[in-house]
């Protein structure tokens, strides 16, 4: 591959992208409301799924020549993917990547996490809604909170350099639950960050009404904990507000209510090798079949800054006429 200098990943806005969500499935083991049908997900054919060699191509691409500097591997349920370390160890390989990160369900995390982390990975983020096993049960339609929990702390044993927690905050859903999970993540020393609902769901139910915004959390943490101290964002991409709750961190997500959509510097690739300029983009631009009819390097950095070139200044949820993609989160990798 050339090593010569390329100009950065620019958008028309002047956003610089450095940051990769890469998506190794669309397939899960569980039916959360928020993303998936409870029956009859339709999913990508195997043969239309990028390789591994395909995987890496892309991202060997993106960091040499795109100057992206981490990589978050997502699904579907990433692990669900047969050999994932291989992946990872693969990734780790490429000179330039700063951070390389995953996000999961937790699930199956008790049996790779080892396997994980001696390939390479540095950083795990994991979804943890509820520490109730019915409400698990209403909201995933699967059994399975006692694995995420054992996944949860086999990862902390593992000695990853970050383990996250993520919650999707929900009005009915969440408010009962919000002491009990910050005190779980302090606990273990772990971070804990709420995530606003946001409109993914493939059976478009989603409505605004449900977000149990950044607001009503901070006044629940302060009912709750009384001192909640904001810290400053270190990087203005970060997504998260932190703030000191008793003897750690919590993060709070405002997608909704105040997107960072200035300061994005994500791109997204689906695991059928379409390149996404944002989560809820209209349009996507396929890259799998111009790699397997022989395109070059110069063809692929092509079609991804025309791409990017497409990026709209903001998602719109918050504006009126607000239209979520075609695809559902699990279909475009979280």
């Amino acid at each position: 591959m050339s090593q010569t200098s390329s100009p950065p990943l620019i958008d028309s806005f002047g956003r610089v992208h450095t940051s990769l969500r890469l998506s190794v499935t669309d397939r899960c083991n569980i039916r959360c409301f928020y993303c998936m049908p409870e029956k009859g997900a339709e999913f990508v054919p195997k043969d239309n799924i990028l390789s591994f060699e395909e995987i890496y191509r892309l991202a060997q691409l993106l960091v040499e020549q795109g100057g992206v500097r981490d990589i978050r591997i997502t699904g579907g349920e990433p692990l669900v993917r047969q050999q994932v370390p291989r992946l990872i160890e693969m990734l780790t390989g490429i000179e330039k990547l700063e951070d390389l990160s995953l996000t999961t369900n937790g699930m199956l995390l008790a049996e790779h996490a080892q396997a994980l982390h001696e390939a390479g990975l540095q950083r795990l983020n994991i979804s943890l809604d509820t520490l109730d096993k019915e409400v698990f049960k209403k909201i995933t339609r699967r059994d399975g909170l006692e694995k995420t929990l054992q996944g949860i702390e086999a990862a902390i044993k593992c000695g990853f350099e970050s383990v996250k927690l993520n919650t999707l905050a929900i009005k009915g859903v969440t408010e009962s639950e919000v002491a009990e999970l910050v005190r779980y993540a302090l606990d273990r020393n772990v971070m804990l960050r709420f995530i606003e609902f946001m409109p993914l769901d493939t059976d478009r139910a989603w409505q605004h009404s449900q977000v149990f915004t950044g607001d009503q959390l901070l006044q629940t943490l302060h009912d709750e904990f009384k001192s909640v101290v904001p810290l400053s964002r270190p990087e203005p991409s970060q997504p998260a507000e932190e703030f000191q709750v008793a003897q750690g961190r919590v993060g709070i997500i405002r997608s909704v209510t105040a997107p960072f959509c200035d300061a994005c510097n994500r791109i997204r690739i689906t695991a059928d090798g379409a390149v996404r300029n944002c989560l809820f983009a209209t349009n996507e631009f396929p890259l799998r079949d111009l790699m397997r009819a022989g395109a070059s390097d110069e063809d692929l950095m092509s079609a991804i800054r025309a791409c990017l070139a497409k990026k709209a200044k903001a998602h719109g949820i918050d504006k009126d006429g607000f239209q979520p993609p075609d695809r559902p989160m699990y279909a475009i990798g979280g």
